[in-house]
């Protein structure tokens, strides 16, 4: 089973980028993760979706086709004025396209950090719009919602809390009973 990890911080020492980065020592067994940049794709332009003439912009096409070899996904993103971030929006809207969306139907686990108290709840709730347009399958239960990232964290960017490291294991262990259900 191959999952891709995405990540909805772009910035260096982001807790989002730890935690996936993390989350690669937490998979069941017989789960392989890569994770996967989208850092080079253009602003989503309709103009440019053109896949029937094989017109879409290189990088957006080597995306992809990266994501589309994934059995599930995992996000872990922070909250940006209440909502996903840009960048990850934009890559979710370039691969979100057509009928040939690598994303269609697909089982996907959601999780952010912040240093503040919310945990990135209200991102996590614009989420779901998303996951229903595209008939993802969302793992529901349990919830992550890290707050007060320094807590989590040691100095060298390893996430050093138990409690969020099992909380986390069983979210990642939900997710591959929905693979297993939906293959």
């Amino acid at each position: 089973m191959h999952w891709i990890g995405l990540s909805g911080s772009l910035r260096m020492g982001s807790y989002n980028t730890m935690l996936l980065n993390e989350s690669l020592e937490l998979l069941p067994d017989g789960v392989t993760m890569e994770i996967a940049g989208y850092s080079e794709l253009p602003l989503y332009n309709g103009d440019l979706d053109l896949p029937a003439t094989e017109k879409r912009p290189p990088a957006v096409q080597a995306f992809r086709d990266r994501l589309a070899l994934a059995d599930a996904f995992v996000i872990i993103s922070p909250e940006y004025n209440y909502s996903i971030p840009g960048g990850l929006k934009n890559a979710i809207d370039w691969a979100s396209r057509g009928e040939d969306s690598p994303l269609l139907r697909k089982p996907v686990a959601l999780m952010g950090v912040t240093p503040g108290m919310w945990g990135t709840v209200r991102m996590q709730l614009a989420f779901h719009a998303v996951f229903q347009f595209l008939d993802m399958k969302p793992v529901y239960k349990p919830e992550v919602l890290i707050n007060q990232a320094k807590t989590k964290f040691n100095e060298h960017g390893k996430l050093a809390d138990e409690k969020t490291k099992e909380i986390i294991r069983k979210q990642l262990a939900a997710l591959q009973q929905l693979v297993m259900k939906y293959k």
